[in-house]
């Protein structure tokens, strides 16, 4: 089903296969956002019963709002199938990692402080529905490692729980049904022998508890979660399912110092009632940041007939003193939200020996000489209107930590109102522009990245083209680029050139790294090898033209400088990296 669409989704690719059926990383054909889309199965899909639960319950599900709990958007319909649309919790290549993958990738060998981190994330988020109430309109009810999605971030793993309330969705009886259907098929047969759906089924049965197994009503309360925490716990720290008698974590793997088996062992408990409340609890007690308990001072118990003795107040004018010092103000903290970037695709430009400048153009782009440039890798196209909104959201405002300007809102398409930020409609997928070269490399560092130097951006721009005059060769029209017009265009709405970069010529001028000089290029002959430009000056390069150039502004050596400080509405940027050829 690759590269067909559903409803308003454009398949892009099989993610993998669960108990709904098959998902799919989609894309919004109107928004150009990414998605996931859950299609189900069609045997799913012809039961009336099921597909009325299922609509019911989607507004159940999408209500649900925590960071480590995949959002839900929608539930729809379309040429007669039916799916679910989540959030993508994918990497920069598209890819999906779950709990399962990532323990056999590292082989078991997970660091403590891995397993505190994706235990008190997972726990976090049960609790959050849990607190709830005991009903199972707030269970997860299929916990396993294979819905249990990370995302390696510069922080580190960060966690989200998928498929919250699937087995109630399904119906209990149904989905009980499957995975004795997948155990069925298991004997006999490898693992790599199975159909993937019924792989998920195998994980699930491993982490119900024991009265779910017998009683499929036992499945409405949340100890069946708790029960599947202890279980994915012990995963984390054997590598193993607990079966049968077991043995606890500290004798298979006594490497890790925290005392694992005081929550474990109350997770397992055969019996529902004797299984702990919230889990963040116990994990605070396990790292020891829970404070002592006030000491209560206990009064005295009096005996019948016993009269009380009088208490005299040793200073009885005392409550009629006021307090002549003015309390200092203590402003309300207020709570950090964690802002994810939106990422952009890159290209890897292999390093090599490269003709840079023109002997035909302006003075400062005499003479083309050769340099010779590392691997790096560049933005596809130039960041947009929606992503630099993130980055505005995590800074606070529109300065930096060293009170430079990093955007003026009225040169672009990004209004603040009553202190919220928006952007105009229609201009998500516009480049940002009213940005400062301080707004540039502070966003760059944010993604983790840098301004791309001028001589990276001039290579990437002529994309590998001989005697390139611009990127898309001998020439260029209107057809090629966004020149000579009343406006900024979304990205990537041009053919790419030759490296598959977009935008390189129009649109937006973009701020590179390097200080302006005119006859730097005289020296750059000398000192070929990565060039980086002067030690200091005034100007900064833009390079590229903008959407109110002339033809000539677009040409690959064309070098434009302006103020660092400089903001108006043509002005925009893209970022780079290091890489390895």
């Amino acid at each position: 089903m690759e590269g067909i669409n559903l409803g308003d989704y454009t398949l892009l690719r099989c993610l993998g296969f669960g108990a709904l059926g098959a998902a799919y990383l989609a894309q919004h054909r109107f928004l150009k956002r990414s998605y996931v889309v859950k299609i189900l199965d069609a045997e799913l899909a012809q039961d009336a019963d099921f597909v009325n639960r299922f609509e019911r319950e989607a507004a159940v599900l999408a209500a649900l709002e925590h960071p480590h709990i995949v959002k839900v958007h929608n539930v729809s319909e379309a040429d007669g199938r039916y799916f679910l649309v989540t959030d993508p919790v994918v990497d920069e290549k598209g890819e999906a990692m779950n709990l399962f993958d990532y323990c056999h990738q590292k082989r078991g060998s997970l660091s403590e402080e891995e397993i505190v981190s994706i235990s008190h994330q997972i726990a976090s988020a049960l609790d959050y529905t849990h607190e709830k109430g005991e009903s199972s309109d707030f269970a997860h009810q299929g916990l396993k490692p294979t819905n249990i999605l990370l995302l390696k971030k510069k922080e580190g793993i960060h966690v989200q729980i998928s498929d919250f309330g699937l087995s109630k969705v399904m119906g209990p009886s149904n989905y009980m049904n499957r995975i004795y259907k997948a155990l069925a098929d298991r004997i006999g047969k490898t693992s790599e022998n199975l159909p993937p759906q019924n792989l998920s089924f195998l994980h699930h049965y491993l982490c119900l508890a024991p009265e779910q197994k017998w009683d499929v009503k036992a499945a409405s309360g949340v100890k069946g979660d708790t029960y599947a925490f202890g279980v994915l716990l012990y995963f984390l720290l054997t590598g193993k399912y607990p079966e049968g008698v077991f043995e606890l974590p500290s004798q298979i793997s006594p490497q890790y110092k925290l005392p694992w088996d005081s929550i474990v062992r109350p997770c397992l408990n055969a019996d529902p009632l004797k299984r702990p409340g919230l889990l963040k609890t116990l994990l605070k007690e396990l790292t020891g940041e829970t404070s002592q308990p006030e000491k209560v001072e206990l009064k005295p118990v009096l005996k019948p007939g016993e009269i009380k003795r009088p208490e005299y107040e040793p200073d009885p004018a005392a409550i009629f003193q006021t307090e002549t010092v003015v309390a200092r103000y203590q402003p309300e903290p207020e709570e950090k939200k964690q802002i994810d970037p939106l990422h952009t695709e890159m290209v890897v430009i292999p390093g090599g020996a490269f003709e840079r400048g023109s002997n035909k153009g302006g003075r400062d782009e005499m003479p083309r000489h050769q340099i010779t440039l590392s691997a790096y890798a560049i933005d596809t196209h130039p960041v947009t209107n929606e992503q630099f909104v993130q980055f505005l959201e995590a800074m606070g405002g529109e300065k930096d930590h060293n009170n430079n300007d990093i955007i003026r809102l009225r040169e672009s398409r990004i209004k603040r109102l009553s202190g919220k930020l928006s952007i105009e409609s229609g201009y998500s997928k516009h480049p940002v522009v009213g940005v400062t070269y301080y707004g540039a490399v502070a966003y760059a560092k944010w993604v983790g990245k840098r301004l791309p130097t001028e001589a990276e951006w001039e290579i990437a721009a002529c994309g590998s083209l001989e005697e390139c005059i611009y990127p898309t060769g001998k020439d260029i029209d209107r057809t090629h680029a966004n020149f000579f017009s009343s406006d900024t265009t979304p990205v990537m709405s041009y053919p790419p050139n030759e490296y598959g970069l977009y935008d390189m010529a129009g649109n937006v001028y973009e701020w590179c790294q390097d200080w302006y000089d005119y006859h730097y290029y005289n020296l750059s002959m000398q000192e070929p090898h990565n060039p980086k430009g002067p030690l200091q000056g005034v100007y900064r390069v833009l390079r590229g033209g903008c959407w109110k150039s002339l033809k000539e502004d677009l040409r690959c050596s064309h070098r434009h400088r302006n103020n660092p400080g400089t903001m108006n509405g043509t002005y925009g940027f893209r970022c780079a990296t290091d890489a390895t050829s």
